[in-house]
């Protein structure tokens, strides 16, 4: 005869609410309220004036009031940063790479682009407004213009640093220049490309709204001058808070194009 003993069942293991908590995607957002907390608090303590610096609550209070105008000023600005941005990587991805071809051709063509990029952008602003008047052309190419010169530079500093041993085993096993270019070159920059465009794509929108401070009728950067020039500061902090959120949705969105496109070179887990 057989004895059968009954177990209990085993109860599964909860974890305490705090255990459960994701607090590496949360800090963001804790963060975020941190700083409008404390920013709240600080014009309340200290009786600020809403001309001097309106506290969040008044910034969305600004938002809804004001919420056609910064809907179609926002798009205007994403569009012309978004369309120098691209102008750039298409410029910078070519000439990165033909400058990267021959130590010749990058120590000539180099010091000319560190010069050009030591030229303050609103500088050219009146110049592209007599070339093309005042609109949306000069806001592209004051975003195009800042934003390029951070992707030639990565993408020809990914091509010179290939190791010269690397190069010499290459060629003595009968391979071109060319074949080291587009085997060796290119993936090795391709790194250095993607991350460049986090860094140019945050450069575009300040390219678009200077550009659009003092030359268009239009966009986020117009918007906030006209804010401005009434005293109404609330506008203008919300034109600020609506660039903030452009410029963090664009830049997540590069750093998930390098995270999807050269995953394999970031294996360190200080990366993660």
């Amino acid at each position: 005869m057989t004895m059968t003993i009954e177990t209990a069942p085993t109860r599964p293991v909860v974890k305490p609410v705090m255990q459960r908590i994701n607090w590496v995607r949360a800090a963001p957002f804790l963060y975020t309220l941190a700083l409008f907390a404390i920013w709240e608090l600080t014009v309340l303590a200290l009786a600020m004036p809403p001309t001097i610096l309106p506290a969040p609550s008044r910034v969305f209070e600004a938002v809804v009031q004001y919420w056609s105008p910064i809907w179609k000023n926002s798009l205007q600005t994403l569009y012309t940063t978004t369309l120098g941005f691209l102008i750039a990587v298409v410029a910078g991805l070519g000439l990165g790479l033909f400058i990267g071809w021959s130590k010749s051709i990058y120590a000539g063509l180099y010091p000319l682009m560190i010069g050009f990029n030591a030229i303050p952008k609103v500088a050219l602003v009146p110049i592209l407004v007599i070339w093309f008047g005042i609109g949306t052309v000069p806001a592209v190419l004051t975003a195009f213009l800042i934003s390029f010169f951070p992707i030639v530079v990565n993408v020809a500093t990914g091509l010179a640093t290939i190791e010269p041993e690397t190069e010499d085993v290459l060629r003595a096993l009968g391979a071109r220049k060319l074949d080291i270019m587009l085997k060796v070159g290119i993936p090795r920059s391709m790194p250095y490309f993607f991350g460049s465009l986090k860094i140019a794509i945050t450069l575009a929108f300040v390219g678009s709204v200077v550009s659009e401070t003092v030359a268009s009728n239009y966009g986020l950067g117009n918007m906030m001058s006209s804010a401005q020039s009434q005293f109404n500061v609330p506008l203008v902090f919300a034109g600020l808070l609506a660039l903030a959120v452009e410029g963090i949705a664009m830049y997540a969105l590069m750093a998930w194009l390098e995270k999807r496109m050269t995953g394999w070179a970031h294996r360190s887990t200080m990366a993660n």
